[in-house]
């Protein structure tokens, strides 16, 4: 006989069965995810781009119901290198690389994987078959932020440019801007300069002051990292040459969202992935990885062009907005089994 009393026991149990079967139907160690633990280690985490990466990274952690370590290095390239050190120490299941420099984290990961860990990079090259590199597709970031530089100025035109060699992203997208220079030769770079010390924008607008001052017929600036446009921008406010001076860059974010809007901006077009998708791709990357498949060693993020114009005439605000207006910023179908619950899903 069902009592009442027993059937409500029953029916409590059944609400509880969907969401059992669907981590048991999970690969291991996913089948049981409470005992999963991995660890983020960060080389750069100034600006709006990296704290919204680790949002995405926190995101799909827990729609995969597993733990989280994050390490901050504050782009100290030896810290970074101690903390993988420190990851494997701990017995994390897997590990994600954010960024970095070849020479310091080449060894620091292949200690990870000699350690039985699977380890997963974005945006650092640390020459290792046996660890799939997250990227944005950065000569595609490049390649659509120059373009949009042509349609607006023509073939021909003065510029200036910001980079800081070493840094895996921006090597990326220092080879477009070469490829591009070849392809174009009205195209005149008349200066390169760019720090990666923080605060950042800040940093780079005491470099672009000079820069602006000792060449006044610049009139592009490709800046391609947010945080270099942001400072280019202030010098150019500064210096009254909003109206002579155009800047493309990559990334995007609220923030700049706001100052590509302000009347009269000179950043005119931005090509970005959104960095909190890329987040959440970087962990079901590795997810995959720890569960025997494999994602690829390349695990590319497809960018989207994003234009002032673009921006005004739809009236996007933030990064939500832009998310609602343009589909194909607000999810990549990358790194997406059957069986990885995405953040997005009821769980």
């Amino acid at each position: 006989m069902i009592t009442r009393r027993s059937l409500a026991a029953l029916l409590a149990g059944a609400a509880l069965w969907p969401g059992l079967a669907a981590a048991q139907d999970r690969p291991a160690p996913f089948d049981n995810p409470a005992d999963v633990e991995i660890a983020l280690v960060r080389y750069l985490s100034t600006g709006d781009f990296f704290q919204a990466y680790l949002a995405g990274v926190e995101r799909q952690a827990a729609a995969l119901g597993i733990g989280l370590r994050v390490f901050d290095s504050r782009q100290d390239a030896a810290l970074q290198a101690d903390m993988v050190d420190q990851a494997i120490a701990l017995g994390v299941d897997g590990i994600i690389i954010q960024h970095g420099l070849t020479e310091s984290m080449q060894e620091a990961a292949q200690r990870a994987v000699d350690a039985g860990i699977p380890v997963v990079a974005f945006d650092v090259d640390v020459q290792n078959e046996a660890i799939p590199q997250i990227e944005q597709s950065d000569r595609d970031l490049a390649r659509l932020a120059l373009e949009q530089a042509i349609a607006d100025n023509g073939e021909s035109w003065t510029a200036a440019y910001v980079y800081v060699p070493g840094i895996a992203p921006l090597d990326r997208r220092n080879e477009t801007w070469e490829e591009f220079k070849a392809r174009y030769p009205g195209i005149e770079e008349v200066a390169v300069f760019g720090t990666l010390d923080n605060p950042i924008a800040n940093s780079v607008a005491n470099q672009a002051r000079s820069v602006l001052s000792a060449n006044p017929g610049i009139q592009v600036v490709f800046a391609p990292y947010d945080e270099f446009a942001k400072g280019v921008k202030i010098a150019v406010d500064e210096a009254g040459l909003s109206g002579q001076v155009s800047i493309y860059s990559a990334d995007i974010s609220t923030a700049d969202i706001a100052a590509m809007r302000e009347p009269g901006s000179a950043w005119k077009a931005t090509a970005a992935t959104n960095p909190a998708v890329v987040g959440e791709v970087s962990v079901r990357a590795l997810a995959m990885l720890m569960a025997g498949e494999d994602p690829g060693h390349q695990v590319i993020v497809p960018p989207t062009l994003i234009t002032q114009a673009m921006l005004n005439e739809q009236d996007i605000t933030n990064m939500e907005e832009l998310a609602e207006r343009v589909p194909a910023f607000a999810h990549a179908d990358v790194a997406a089994p059957d069986w990885m619950p995405l953040p997005s899903a009821p769980q």
